[in-house]
């Protein structure tokens, strides 16, 4: 790399108005969801937790999107490979754990739900469900009340590319673009709708979708989670100025099967895998850090080190958690009535 390259290199980030620290925390943020998810592998493995969705090769698209976001009033509403967007906006990984161990601290839903079915009050995380697509209408609904009650948030849904084909998304998108709504689409796409390629699933471009809503669809690398803040931080003051809604389509790969039920060579190569993993975000992010001359080996490693101190912390944290009680099926399906009229 040249001097003037390197020069151009490392105002990358700065330019967009992000600082070192925040370009850091950003990678930290990364790598942590990329342990969490290893991990949760290994504990299926060991028969400790029963199920898991992976998001591994889809974390830089997360983490950007994150950042460009109003952390304070925005309102989110992930699908269930977005463990690297959740912990960016404020969830811990004892939370994670709790989830994925299904104990009865979950904030979640109680240990109710599958794992990465995220919601979360506090963080204005609304809860998602487990048939596809649905968070995308209710994400529109989100951005009507923003509207109507004159409010600043607006909300963001991720869904992948095989839900880009199913109703609930262009009814959303249709809705959204005829009321200008303030809601960011980003589909996650990481050419797979389970075992089916893009190619048999998806006729045309994603992001051109946008056009016959009448709002504007970009496509973007996936792997490249400045761009994503680029393009992300764009999208949201269209939405917030009242010029509608964005379609956001974040191009990356899943490296990890569908899930752990899943046996992907069945529909894949090796080859093909490991052509893709060439183009993974974190090993790129990690090297422009270093090229910027704020990152190091020794940083690498006091990193990597945290994590798994904070990964071990929260894995015996939420297996020693107490399981749901069998009454505890109860809780949140009918109104608490005990003050009378409802509970009022």
């Amino acid at each position: 790399m040249t001097q003037s390259e390197s020069a151009v290199t490392q105002s990358r980030h700065a330019a967009l108005g992000l600082t070192d620290e925040q370009a850091i925390e950003m990678y930290k943020l990364m790598n942590t969801a990329r342990k969490y998810d290893e991990r949760c592998l290994l504990l299926q493995r060991a028969g400790k937790i029963k199920f898991h969705v992976s998001g591994i090769g889809q974390e830089a698209a997360q983490v950007g999107a994150a950042f460009a976001l109003d952390r304070d009033q925005d309102y989110y509403l992930p699908y269930y490979r977005d463990y690297a967007f959740v912990l960016s906006v404020g969830m811990t990984l004892r939370e994670l754990m709790l989830c994925i161990f299904s104990k009865a601290d979950d904030p979640n839903s109680g240990g109710r739900q599958m794992p990465g079915h995220f919601g979360s009050k506090r963080l204005r995380i609304v809860t998602g469900s487990s048939p596809v697509t649905t968070q995308v209408p209710h994400a529109v609904g989100f951005a009507l009340a923003a509207k109507m009650k004159k409010k600043d948030f607006v909300s963001f849904v991720t869904f992948g590319d095989g839900s880009s084909n199913q109703g609930d998304f262009h009814e959303g998108a249709n809705f959204a673009g005829v009321h200008k709504l303030p809601v960011i689409f980003m589909c996650e796409n990481n050419h797979y709708a389970i075992s089916v390629p893009l190619h048999k699933q998806v006729s045309g471009k994603i992001a051109d979708r946008a056009l016959g809503y009448g709002f504007p669809g970009i496509a973007v690398d996936g792997n490249d989670p400045l761009e994503i803040y680029r393009v992300m931080k764009e999208a949201r003051l269209r939405a917030a100025s009242g010029e509608g809604p964005t379609l956001v389509e974040a191009v990356m790969y899943r490296l990890s099967p569908h899930s752990t039920s899943d046996e992907d060579m069945a529909y894949r190569t090796k080859e093909e895998v490991d052509a893709h993993r060439d183009k993974d975000g974190i090993p790129k992010f990690k090297q422009y850090l270093i090229d910027c001359g704020i990152w190091n080996e020794e940083k690498e490693a006091a990193m990597l080190q945290e994590i798994k101190t904070a990964l071990d912390d929260a894995t015996a944290f939420g297996d020693k958690a107490p399981f749901p009680e069998p009454e505890d099926i109860l809780k949140h399906v009918y109104a608490d009535d005990s003050q009378g009229e409802g509970g009022r």
